[in-house]
């Protein structure tokens, strides 16, 4: 295990986690929707997934969807209508300006946060193709299962200690965020977002 590697890795790592691409707009959008304990599974959908698309990448499935060209297009445009679908939802919400309370509808919420993250994350295959062609370039000659899932769910724990802390900041603003004006222009930037993401996901070569 070389230990320098490793520490690069994670300086990487972060800086991917960092950039706020769609994991990011769908925690935003599962926050404002069903507050904070909503944002918190939501996040965790996301990191569920990707602990689920590092274990593939481990096991070489990862590579074989990423060679495997039709069902690599598949996944892509399943991804890319997904992410377009909550981005309208989200628009469809900011016309209405119909509110309410973010939390009331208990567990069902608390599942639709945790399935929004899931299978936005598990639909876009950057993650794959992070998890393939990336994360090996960290990893010395003869490397271990035990390397390489430390390696895989390293990532998976830094997006859900960023994405966690999101929906604390959000959840600490959630005075002036909550307030109908300031929400529907959350709701129509992040809808905005979420559609180019997916149509940048559906139409960029890979």
């Amino acid at each position: 295990m070389n230990w320098t590697a490793y520490a690069a890795y994670l300086a990487f790592a972060a800086v991917v986690v960092l950039i706020p691409g769609p994991d990011f707009a769908v925690v935003v959008g599962n926050t404002m929707a069903g507050g904070h304990r909503r944002g918190m599974w939501c996040a965790a959908g996301v990191a569920s997934s990707n602990a689920v698309q590092g274990t593939a990448a481990i096991l070489g499935l990862g590579a074989l969807v990423v060679r495997a060209q039709p069902v690599f297009l598949i996944v892509k445009w399943m991804g890319a209508a997904y992410l377009v679908y909550l981005g309208l939802r989200l628009l469809v919400s900011a016309w209405r300006g119909r509110y309410v309370v973010p939390g009331a509808s208990g567990d069902q919420d608390t599942r639709r946060g945790w399935r929004q993250g899931f299978v936005s994350n598990i639909t876009n295959p950057k993650v794959l193709v992070f998890y393939v062609a990336v994360l090996p370039q960290f990893l010395t000659p003869g490397a271990g299962t035990m390397a390489l899932a430390l390696f895989a769910l390293s990532h998976a724990c830094l997006s859900l200690l960023y994405l966690l802390t999101l929906t604390a900041v959000m959840h600490r603003a959630r005075r002036v965020l909550t307030r109908r004006r300031v929400r529907r222009c959350l709701d129509a930037t992040t809808g905005t977002a979420m559609i180019g993401f997916g149509a940048r996901l559906a139409f960029e070569r890979q």
